[in-house]
C-alpha cells in the first residue's frame, strides 16, 4: 500500500544493535591490517622468548670451540658464537631482558610523564609555567651523553645494593623511562586544557565534584587514549637505548646475553659469520617495527575523530 509504513521503520522493528567502546574499538584496530600482522609477531616473539627456555633447553653459557662460528644447523638453529655457544639460547633469555626493559621504562616515563602533565594541566600561573620550564630542561639535555654519564656514576652502587643483573636492570630502566617522559607530559597537558572546559566536567563542577574526583573520574580517562599510542612508542624507543647501550658495552655484563649485547659481540666477525649478528638484529627490527605498527592501529582506533 502507498500510505504504508517500511518494515525497517516500524516500531515494531528491532534497532540495530550498539557496539561498546571496546568493541568499536577493536573494529577500528581490526582496520588497519599491518597492526593486526604487528600485533602478531609481537605475540610470537613474547611467547618464545616467555616459553622458550622450556622448550630449548640448551644453557646460553655452554661454551663448545669445536662447534664455534657454525652457521644454522639442527643442532644449532641460529648457529654459535666464537664460543660455540647457541646462539638461539642466548637470544631467548636477552629477549626477555630487552622487552622487560622496554616495558618497565614505558611504564616508568608514562607514570612520571601523567603526573607532571596532568599538574600543570589542571594548575595554572606559576605552577604551570614551572614544570614546563622542568620539561623543556630535560627536552633541551643531549640524552645519550647523559645516559652515558648516569650509568658511569651510579652502576657500581646499584650492582653493589641488587646484584650485577638486577642493580643494571633498575639503572637502565630508571635512567631510560626518566628522560623520555617529557613528550607524555606535555600530550597529557594539552589534553587537560582541552577537557576541563569541556560540558560534562563543568556539570560535574557544578555537582559539586572536588578537582580530585574532576580528575580522576572525567578528565584523565578521556585523555588517556593519546598517552597508550605515545606509550607504544616510548617502548620501541627503550628497546632501542637498551640495545645502543649494550652495543656500546655500557649495559648489563657481557655474561648476561641482550640483544644489543649479542650484536655488540657479533661485530668483529661480520665478515666470517654474518648469522652473528643477523638473527639478533631482525628480533630487534621485528619487536621495534611490530610496535610502532601497533601503536599506529591504537592511533585510529582510540582516535574518535577519525573516520573509519
Amino acid at each position: 500500500m502507498a500510505g504504508s509504513i517500511p518494515a525497517s521503520l516500524s516500531a515494531d522493528a528491532p534497532a540495530p544493535a550498539q557496539l561498546s567502546l571496546a568493541a568499536e574499538a577493536w573494529r577500528r584496530f581490526r582496520k588497519h591490517k599491518l597492526a593486526v600482522v604487528s600485533m602478531f609477531i609481537l605475540g610470537a616473539l613474547v611467547l618464545a622468548v616467555v616459553v622458550g627456555p622450556f622448550v630449548w633447553r640448551v644453557p646460553i653459557n655452554e661454551i663448545d670451540f669445536t662447534a664455534k662460528l657454525q652457521g644454522p644447523s639442527w643442532h644449532h638453529p641460529l648457529g654459535t658464537d666464537d664460543l660455540g655457544q647457541d646462539i638461539l639460547a642466548r637470544l631467548i633469555y636477552g629477549g626477555r631482558i630487552s622487552l622487560s626493559v622496554g616495558l618497565a621504562a614505558m611504564l616508568v616515563a608514562m607514570i612520571v610523564g601523567v603526573l607532571i602533565g596532568a599538574m600543570a594541566g589542571m594548575a595554572s600561573g606559576r605552577v604551570d609555567a614551572g614544570l614546563m620550564w622542568l620539561t623543556d630542561l630535560f627536552l633541551s639535555l643531549p640524552q645519550l651523553p647523559l645516559l652515558l654519564l648516569l650509568i658511569y656514576l651510579f652502576r657500581d652502587t646499584l650492582k653493589a645494593l641488587f646484584g650485577a643483573e638486577g642493580g643494571v636492570f633498575i639503572m637502565v630502566v630508571a635512567v631510560i623511562g626518566g628522560l623520555r617522559w617529557m613528550p607524555v607530559a606535555r600530550l597529557v597537558r594539552a589534553q587537560f586544557f582541552s577537557l576541563r572546559e569541556k560540558e560534562f566536567v563543568e556539570a560535574a563542577r557544578a555537582l559539586g565534584a572536588g578537582r580530585a574526583r574532576l580528575v580522576a573520574r572525567h578528565i584523565l580517562p578521556n585523555a588517556m587514549g593519546p598517552v597508550i599510542v605515545a606509550g607504544t612508542i616510548d617502548v620501541a624507543n627503550a628497546i632501542i637505548a637498551e640495545s645502543t647501550l649494550s652495543f656500546l658495552g655500557l649495559g648489563f655484563p657481557p655474561d648476561i646475553p641482550t640483544w644489543g649485547r649479542v650484536l655488540f659481540d657479533a661485530k668483529d666477525y661480520l665478515d666470517i659469520a654474518p648469522h652473528w649478528a643477523l638473527f639478533p638484529g631482525a628480533a630487534i627490527f621485528l619487536a621495534v617495527l611490530s610496535i610502532n605498527f601497533i601503536g599506529d592501529g591504537l592511533r585510529d582506533a582510540l582516535d574518535p575523530r577519525r573516520v573509519i
